[in-house]
C-alpha cells in the first residue's frame, strides 16, 4: 500500500512539474529560473530538484521506465476500484503513460 501510494505521488508530481515547466516556457519564462524559484517555495521537492533539472537540461535518459510507472499506477487504479475510491488524476496520468507507451516509449 505504501509503495503504491508513493508511486502515485511520484508519477503525478513528475507530470505536474512537466506541465509547469512547459507552461513557463510557453509564457516566455526561462524554465531553469522558474524551477530555481519553485525550489524556494512550497513546490520544492526531490522530484522537482532531480527530474525538474533533467527536464530543464532536456536529459531524458531512462531511469524508471514508462512501463514500470504503468504497472504501478495500474496497481493503484485496481486497488482504488476495489476500495470504491476515485483517483481521477492518477487515471489521467496513467493515460499519459499509456499514450507514451503506444507511441513506442514503454522502455523510456
Amino acid at each position: 500500500t505504501t509503495k503504491v501510494a508513493n508511486q502515485i505521488v511520484v508519477a503525478l508530481t513528475i507530470e505536474a512539474i512537466a506541465e509547469a515547466l512547459v507552461f513557463a516556457s510557453k509564457a516566455g519564462a526561462d524554465p531553469a529560473k522558474v524551477r530555481q524559484a519553485l525550489m524556494g517555495g512550497l513546490a520544492a521537492s526531490r522530484i522537482l530538484e532531480v527530474h525538474g533539472e533533467r527536464m530543464v537540461k532536456r536529459t531524458f535518459a531512462p531511469g524508471f521506465r514508462v512501463e514500470l510507472h504503468q504497472k504501478d499506477l495500474n496497481l493503484a487504479l485496481e486497488g482504488a476500484k476495489a476500495l470504491g475510491v476515485s483517483l481521477p488524476n492518477t487515471s489521467t496520468t496513467q493515460q499519459l503513460f499509456n499514450s507514451c507507451a503506444a507511441n513506442g516509449g514503454a522502455k523510456e
